[in-house]
This record gives structure tokens, C-alpha cells and sequence, in this order.
């Protein structure tokens, strides 16, 4: 038998204050439900945010460590040392082509000393004629000096203007080459080298990046499952709110069945104090131990929140590290993709400038062909002044005396006729050199050289697109990070702080409990029996939690009290996240 002090209260007018008081309690457990639900949807918008987030950023190593990844950087190496190679290559074509300036500025010298000598030749044909026929008398065959030549001298004289005119254009051409090719190495090649050297330095970065990115998977996962914790843990917490919104329930419907009871004729009034004291201080005992349940509870949810919240900024700073800057710069990739763009742009300039450059190293090689070609003009011309200095010279041997005048003149000629064999082989010897570097200029410039810059260009573009395609990824996971994850930590921090205002419902349950306490008269009772005993047995059933069970018990014993279902067994939080959301 349970004792319990009397205290003397009028039963007739306790039924209607009891139902008052049930009434009262509809407040706190709609409060309850209304704050549990919104923060119940909030760590479902954040929890959907974060798995989303975290998704993204899963996908990234796979990205990275791809065989395509792989097979673009490793074209991009090649485009760097290339891009280096080319440097060294333009440097050395450049030398050479102010070699060829060199050689065909040296051709002047002796080709107006053929100038020089072609129209001292028209001047001793001049002599010549007039000579002649200052002594010819009739039988006198003079056409050596009056012909001869005069024809040799117009035939010098065209020659060695066409000559001429073809060394000057040669010689503009070459200096219009030397010129572009200077610009283009002076444009070109430090940035050349410097690209080279940008290559590199991103290509080793995002090797670094691709290697931490594999810890850094392990890392996500380890986070994410940290993460998924948090959740059930935090779900686990808010089931506190239903679990408090039924035992209200419960204490409401034990209120009704006690007024039931107390206004039932069946009853003496000595069976109605007795079930008064016994059904009322059982929803008094159930209604305290919920409230004091609920403020434990609601603690520990707005811990679980709180840690929630701390791991959502752990997301960003891990991420940061792994795929970003810690302060806020450019990742490895996006700095590789800046640098391949840089690449491109310099590749095609170069293909463009190169363009140019073999247009003007094709005329100066046609023109050094066009030269070459009057070579032997120029060396038939020493062949006829030759020959007729020796004709002029046995003419004046068989004239005597008579052709005294006439020896000066093939004298002259003969002069003439080595100082123009002289500059021939000085303007020959040089030009044939010219002629081997403009080959070998040319040769280069229209060759391997150019179509590797196209060839470069394209896998430096096509690796480009590759990177873009990574770096679109990973800009949109981190833009993702940098804008949802603050959302998820106001969130979370927003539902943490809601449990703060908790305390009141739970001073508020406590104050009603003593209401009900003052209702219901306390007295000695024997074990309940009849209805009484029916009403808490029936009552027991509506019990959801071990903690309402035990109050029940201790007060009167298993055999009034319907034995709890077996719970099926649970899998893990994220089932019961599953359930949840």
C-alpha cells in the first residue's frame, strides 16, 4: 500500500480545474512541436546543403588523378620546354641572320668596284674608237678596239646593272629580315623563357595539389562521416521534442481518464479520493520527470548544434586548404590554367610573327637565288675581257710602232680586266656565303619551327580546355562552399540558439505539475483495484518511453502496467536521419 498525506479537497470541484489544467497544457506542447519542427527543417535544408557540398568536393580528386589530368600535364610540360628550346633556337637564328647582314653588306665593296670598273671600260672604248681611227689606214682591221670593245663594255654595263639592282633589293630584304627577326626575338624570347619557367612552376604546384588532393579524399570522407555523426547525433536530440510532446499527450489523457473516473456514479466517494490521489500524483510524477527529461535534453541538442555548426566552418577551412588558398587566392589549377592561357596567346603570336618572318626569309632565299643566277654573266664577263685583252695586245704587237697608242690602251684594258676579275671573285666568294645562310634561314623558318608552334599551340589549347573543364568544377564547388556553408552555419547556429529559449516551457510544465499536485489530495490508498486499477492499466498502454514506465511501475508495481514492445533494432544514425527526413 503506498501512503500519501491527506489533504481535504472538494471532488465535486475538481473536475472541471483538472480539465483547466489540461487545457494549459496544449500551450507548451504546441510550442514544443511548432519550435522542434522548425528546427527540424533546418537541419534538413542544412544537412541537404552540406551533402551537396561535400559531393562536390569528393568528385574533385577523381577529376584531378584522371588519365586525362595526367596526359595534360605532361603536354604542357612538354610545351614548357619546348617554349624554352624555341627561346634558344630564335636567339641563334638571330645570330645568324646578322651573320647574312654581315656577309651581304661586305658584297658592296667589291661589286661597286665592278661598278668602277665597267665604266672605266666604256671610257677606254671611247679612247679606243678614237684612237683607231687616228691611225687606220685603208686594209687596217682595228675591230678589236673599235668594236670589241665598246660591245664588251655595253654588255659589262647591263649585266653589272642588273647585277646591282638585285644586291640592293638582297640587301634591303636582309635588313628588313635581320629587322623582323630582331623584333620578334626581343618580343618573344624572354617571354618565351619566362613562360616556360610560369609552366613549370604551375605544372609542380598542381602536382602538389594532385597529391595532397589524395589525402585529402581519405580527409573528406573522414569529415563527411564526422559530419553524418553530428547529424543523427543532432537528430537523436531533437527527438526530445516529440518524445516531450507525447508525454504532455499522455499526461493529458491521464487528466481525462481521471475526470472520467471522479465523475462516474460507479464510484464511492472513498474510490474517488483514492483514485484522485492515485491517477493524479502519477501525472504529476510524469509531467515533472518530462519537464526535467526536456531541460536535459534540449542542453544536449543545442550542443550537438552547436558542434554541427562548427564542423559546417571546418568544411570550408579543409577545403581551402586542399583546393584553394587559405587566403582567399587562386588555386593551383586555376594559376595553371592563367598560365596555359598565357602560353596559348604567346604561342600564337609566335605562329603569327613566325609567318611573317618566313615570308621575308623566302625573298631574301629567292633573291640570293636571283643573285646567284648572274654569276655566271659576271664570270662570263672576266672570260671576254680577257680574251679581248689578248686580242688587243697581238693587234698592237703587229702594228709596231703604229699601235704605240693603241698599247696604252690594251694596257689599260688588261688593268682593268684583273681588277675586275678581283672584285668578281670578292662579290662571288661573299654572295655564295649568303646564299648558304639564306638557305639555311630560310630553310628554318618555313620548316619544323613553325608547324611545332602550331603544334604546341594546339596542345597547350587542348589541354586548356581540359583544365577549364576541372577548374569550372572546382570554382563551382568552392563558389558553393563559400556561399552555402555560411547559410548552413546560420542555420544550424539559428536552431542552436532557439533551444535556448527553452527553459521557460520547462518552468512553465513545472508549474503546472504543482497546480496538479494541489488538485489532487494526496491519502493512503490500498492496492487499486476495479476501475481504478483497469484505467491505469488501459493508461500504461499509451506509454511510448522507458522513463514513463518506470514512474508507473514504481508506483504500482508491473502487474498494473502493460509490458513495452520489443523495439525493432537500429542500424546506425543515418538510418535514423533517413527516417527523420
Amino acid at each position: 500500500m503506498t501512503a500519501l498525506a491527506r489533504v481535504p479537497v472538494a471532488q465535486d470541484s475538481a473536475a472541471p480545474a483538472l480539465r483547466s489544467l489540461a487545457d494549459a497544457l496544449v500551450g507548451p506542447r504546441e510550442q514544443i512541436e511548432s519550435t522542434f519542427l522548425d528546427v527540424g527543417a533546418g537541419l534538413a535544408e542544412g544537412a541537404d546543403i552540406l551533402n551537396r557540398v561535400t559531393r562536390a568536393f569528393e568528385a574533385l580528386p577523381a577529376q584531378l588523378q584522371s588519365p586525362d589530368m595526367a596526359e595534360a600535364s605532361s603536354r604542357l610540360a612538354e610545351v614548357g620546354e619546348q617554349a624554352q628550346a624555341m627561346a634558344i633556337l630564335f636567339a641563334n637564328e638571330q645570330a645568324d641572320l646578322a651573320r647574312l647582314d654581315t656577309v651581304v653588306a661586305a658584297a658592296a665593296h667589291p661589286i661597286a668596284d665592278l661598278r668602277r670598273a665597267v665604266k672605266m671600260m666604256n671610257i677606254v672604248a671611247i679612247n679606243a674608237r678614237v684612237v683607231a681611227a687616228g691611225i687606220a689606214v685603208r686594209g687596217d682591221d682595228f675591230e678589236v678596239f673599235t668594236t670589241d670593245i665598246a660591245a664588251l663594255s655595253e654588255s659589262a654595263a647591263s649585266t653589272i646593272q642588273a647585277f646591282t639592282q638585285v644586291y640592293e633589293r638582297l640587301t634591303s630584304e636582309v635588313a628588313q629580315a635581320a629587322h623582323q627577326s630582331g623584333q620578334f626575338e626581343n618580343a618573344h624570347a624572354d617571354t618565351l623563357g619566362a613562360l616556360a619557367q610560369s609552366m613549370q612552376q604551375a605544372l609542380d604546384a598542381l602536382a602538389r595539389q594532385r597529391a595532397i588532393s589524395v589525402d585529402g579524399t581519405a580527409e573528406t570522407g573522414r569529415i563527411t562521416r564526422q559530419i553524418a555523426d553530428r547529424i543523427g547525433n543532432a537528430v537523436m536530440a531533437l527527438q526530445v521534442g516529440d518524445s516531450t510532446r507525447q508525454r504532455i499527450e499522455h499526461v493529458e489523457s491521464g487528466i481525462s481518464a481521471l475526470c472520467a473516473l471522479i465523475e462516474s456514479d460507479d464510484l464511492t466517494e472513498a474510490q474517488r479520493t483514492q483514485a484522485t490521489a492515485a491517477m493524479g500524483t502519477l501525472q504529476a510524477n510524469q509531467l515533472g520527470a518530462a519537464a526535467d527529461a526536456f531541460e536535459q535534453d534540449v542542453a544536449d541538442a543545442g550542443a550537438a548544434l552547436a558542434d554541427l555548426a562548427a564542423d559546417a566552418s571546418g568544411i570550408v577551412r579543409k577545403s581551402r586548404e586542399t583546393y584553394g588558398h587559405n587566403d582567399g587566392g587562386e588555386s593551383a589549377l586555376a594559376t595553371l590554367s592563367q598560365a596555359v592561357s598565357n602560353a596559348a596567346k604567346v604561342l600564337h603570336d609566335c605562329e603569327s610573327e613566325r609567318g611573317k618572318l618566313e615570308q621575308v626569309a623566302s625573298a631574301v632565299l629567292s633573291t640570293v637565288g636571283i643573285l646567284l643566277g648572274h654569276v655566271e654573266a659576271v664570270q662570263e664577263i672576266e672570260a671576254n675581257m680577257r680574251l679581248v685583252s689578248l686580242n688587243a695586245a697581238v693587234k698592237c704587237a703587229q702594228l709596231g710602232p703604229r699601235g704605240a697608242a693603241l698599247n696604252v690602251i690594251a694596257r689599260q684594258l688588261r688593268e682593268l680586266t684583273g681588277e675586275t676579275v678581283t672584285a668578281a671573285e670578292g662579290a662571288m666568294q661573299g654572295l655564295h656565303e649568303a646564299g648558304k645562310l639564306a638557305r639555311a634561314f630560310g630553310e628554318a623558318a618555313s620548316g619544323d619551327t613553325t608547324s611545332r608552334i602550331g603544334r604546341l599551340e594546339h596542345d597547350a589549347t587542348a589541354s586548356l580546355l581540359l583544365l577549364q573543364g576541372v577548374e569550372t568544377a572546382l570554382a563551382q564547388a568552392l563558389g558553393a562552399l563559400e556561399r552555402d556553408v555560411p547559410k548552413v552555419r546560420a542555420l544550424l547556429e539559428d536552431a542552436a540558439g532557439r533551444f535556448t529559449t527553452q527553459a521557460m516551457i520547462s518552468d512553465g510544465m513545472r508549474s503546472l505539475k504543482e497546480e496538479l499536485v494541489e488538485l489532487c489530495p494526496q491519502a493512503d490508498f490500498d492496492r487499486p483495484e476495479g476501475a481504478l486499477a483497469l484505467a491505469l492499466t488501459e493508461h500504461s498502454r499509451r506509454y511510448t518511453m522507458d522513463g514513463e514506465r518506470r514512474i508507473h511501475e514504481q508506483m504500482f508495481g508491473k502487474t498494473l502496467a502493460v509490458a513495452a514492445p520489443t523495439p525493432a533494432p537500429a542500424d546506425t544514425a543515418t538510418d535514423d536521419l533517413d527516417i527523420f527526413f
